[in-house]
């Protein structure tokens, strides 16, 4: 929960120090906090007090003593630092893990649900594939349903019904998601404005966001799928908020609420009559500065003025023996002069006195408005959930349009089948029609699939795809396949790649085989396994021994029956088609000429005997005569004997290795140069020959 949660602050009870080291990698380091604030009764009472209510039988809490210890000391803490009001913390909500499809850490790293396994952001993610959300409330929980697929049948058909519906009616899902846009982030506005931060600007969007729901409403509400009548139902469009903010709220305030211009035109008959006292007080002293140039026959005198001195007559230098004998002196510059007389300090004081007035007034009546607002905190927060959700099912419905899913059946059974499954994110990588897609079909008698097949050739791709699509099946998502039947699973594991923990002072190895014990000790039969490479980290036959127990464990008499997918390079797995019923070998096709290989990307059914691994050496760049060598090698381990090693031959065979790689010119001649011709067969010569051969022509060598 904490690595898919990832919190920002992680506050510990004092005396748990040793459960540190549990949660050190999915969360900011936690601090102790006092410890008199985790006590049963003293949470407990920071929650009445919270809520204002009686008990805390009301949100189903009752009885939660670690949880109760837990949010008090979490309110407590935000009161002590934060210092802002709380109002907008209405209830008190729980939920179980039960309620949600387990992945831990690793599956959400290995799957790349939210984050790449290499670099940062969401490109390239399976978020990054289906988030076509238009408002932040819906972005954050779409990635929440990513992070929480459902594991409830009839929670999960609810999505999928909204979702088709939404999907069929391209016309008011474009509405939709038009009238969308136009609400701001809710639940930050409702925040701030009931902890006292929103300003004006804040208060518009809000107003704006509100103005936007009643098209919301109209669209939803042709609409007949349970989901979408309930959230019909639940969405409060609050008209009176809407219409305290249109009346009280100036359409273009300042950043500043202190110094006036927030309140509406109308909204105060006080604030309406200030700023006419504020008008007319400048007019006069427009009309005063043309009566006192004619008076005076001082064409240049001008009327300013500053926040120090307030206003002011300034004459020039060249003009004082023009000034009349009523002015008073006030400030003395390099080229002029400025003067004040009594009916210009008079005047002054009626407008700065208005404005200073029209300030404060406009401050009070702005945060009035403001704390009214926040009473409907609640609402607010309710029509903000109900505004996420339409957004994230309308993203679902397109994406699925976008990228040609489909809906899967999904019941409780215990059957996986997807017809043309493809990858979702590779599919958007490689482009329209590039993407190669494949079956895959497990149930109780198809418990296990092992796989093989050489690298790159498209295994866990294979293994992911599967993973991606009953994990998006059941958060309520359409899938990649052209069918798609998916029976409940309660938890994905997965145990893909290579990785170390040095810190920890934990080899790759070990890393995989942590990740194994735990797969083995909590997987159950409603559980998707996905293998890939298990046993690659120590020598062949340790190896190969742990991975054909692992199976063992999973299909035997006693196992676990959990539905798995197993790739593997050992294919010696696949006699374990014979000997477990619920075992059954499938393949990548390869098309193998002259030496060569290429890669199909096709699932077949039947294991392969051969790995490839030579080939894909050489596709990768591996100089010739290492390849060479290689092979050599592999022939005689292939007939249970140990390669032979010639000193003199080896030193000439680097000599060679060296020239090889200095010049791409003489491959062939080094390849020849380096010929154990004592030990190889006729057909192998014959084989090289021919390869040999073709290279030439196709090089003009």
């Amino acid at each position: 929960e904490l690595a898919r949660l990832r919190p920002a602050e992680c506050l510990f009870e004092p005396g748990l120090e040793k459960e540190q080291d549990l949660i050190r990698d999915v969360t900011m380091p936690p601090q102790p906090y006092q410890s008199w604030s985790f006590h049963a009764g003293t949470g407990y009472q920071i929650l009445q007090e919270q809520f204002g209510t009686a008990s805390l039988a009301g949100f189903g809490c009752e009885g939660l003593s670690a949880g109760i210890k837990a949010a008090g000391a979490a309110l407590h803490y935000i009161k002590d630092n934060y210092r802002q009001a709380l109002s907008h913390i209405t209830a008190l909500r729980h939920y179980s893990v039960g309620d949600y499809m387990l992945l831990d850490a690793q599956t959400r790293r290995n799957l790349e649900l939210v984050e790449r396994m290499h670099g940062k952001g969401k490109s390239g993610t399976l978020l990054w594939v289906l988030d076509e959300t238009v408002t932040a409330l819906g972005a954050r929980l779409l990635r929440g349903w990513v992070e929480a697929p459902l594991v409830s049948l009839p929670l999960i058909q609810a999505r999928h019904d909204a979702v088709e519906e939404m999907l069929v009616d391209e016309v008011g899902r474009a509405e939709l998601r038009e009238s969308l846009e136009k609400v701001y982030d809710l639940e930050r506005l409702t925040a701030r404005t009931a902890c006292g931060s929103a300003n004006a600007r804040d208060l518009l969007a809000l107003r704006d966001s509100l103005r936007a729901l009643p098209e919301v409403a109209q669209v939803v509400g042709r609409w007949h799928s349970h989901r979408c009548r309930e959230l019909l139902t639940e969405l409060d469009e609050l008209p009176e908020v809407a219409e305290l903010l249109e009346r009280a709220i100036n359409d273009s305030p300042p950043l500043t609420i202190t110094e006036g211009g927030v309140i509406k035109q109308g909204y105060d008959s006080e604030v309406d009559r200030l700023r006419e006292i504020q008008r007319q007080g400048k007019d006069w002293i427009t009309i005063f500065g043309q009566r006192e140039r004619e008076r005076t026959g001082i064409k240049s005198l001008k009327v300013g003025y500053n926040r120090v001195f307030g206003y002011y007559l300034e004459i020039t230098h060249a003009n004082s023996d023009l000034v009349p004998d009523d002015y008073i002196r006030k400030q003395t510059l390099a080229n002029s002069e400025r003067y004040i007389t009594p009916e210009l300090k008079e005047q002054e004081d009626l407008v700065l006195g208005a404005a200073d007035r029209l300030c404060k007034l406009e401050y009070e009546l702005f945060i009035r408005v403001r704390e009214q607002v926040a009473l409907e905190a609640a609402r607010l927060q309710k029509t903000a959930r109900v505004v996420a959700e339409l957004d994230t099912l309308a993203s679902l419905a397109e994406a699925a349009a976008r990228h040609g899913f489909v809906r899967p059946e999904v019941d409780a059974g215990n059957r996986l089948e997807l017809l043309g499954s493809r990858h979702p994110v590779l599919e958007q990588t490689l482009g329209a029609g590039a993407f190669v897609p494949n079956d895959c079909y497990l149930d109780q008698e198809h418990q296990v699939i092992i796989l093989t097949g050489p690298n790159m050739a498209g295994k866990s791709t294979y293994l992911r795809q599967v993973a991606l699509a009953v994990l998006m099946a059941q958060m309520g998502s359409f899938v990649p396949a052209d069918q798609a039947r998916i029976s409940l699973v309660d938890r994905i594991f997965t145990r893909v790649g290579a990785a170390d923990d040095l810190s920890q002072g934990q080899s790759t190895f070990m890393v995989e085989m942590h990740e194994v014990a735990n797969i083995l000790n909590n997987a159950t039969e409603r559980s998707l396994v996905i293998l890939d490479e298990v046993g690659r980290g120590t020598s062949t036959f340790d190896g190969l021994s742990i991975a054909w127990a692992v199976v063992e464990a999973i299909a035997g008499p006693n196992g676990i029956d959990a539905k798995t997918l197993f790739a593997t390079h050992y294919h010696e797995l696949i006699q374990l088609q014979d000997l477990l019923p619920g075992v059954h070998n499938m393949s990548v096709a390869v098309v193998e000429s002259g030496g060569e290989i290429s890669f199909l990307h096709k699932i077949i059914p039947g294991g392969s005997d051969r790995s490839y691994g030579i080939q894909v050496a050489r596709l990768a760049g591996l100089p010739g005569p290492v390849v060479t060598r290689a092979q050599q090698i592999l022939e005689k381990l292939e007939e249970n004997a140990l390669p032979e090693y010639n000193h003199d031959q080896q030193l000439r065979f680097q000599a060679l290795l060296e020239s090889a790689v200095a010049s791409e010119d003489n491959s062939l001649i080094t390849e020849l140069a380096c010929l154990d011709l004592d030990n190889i067969t006729p057909q192998q010569a014959l084989n090289l020959l021919y390869d040999w051969q073709r290279r030439a022509q196709r090089s003009g060598d």
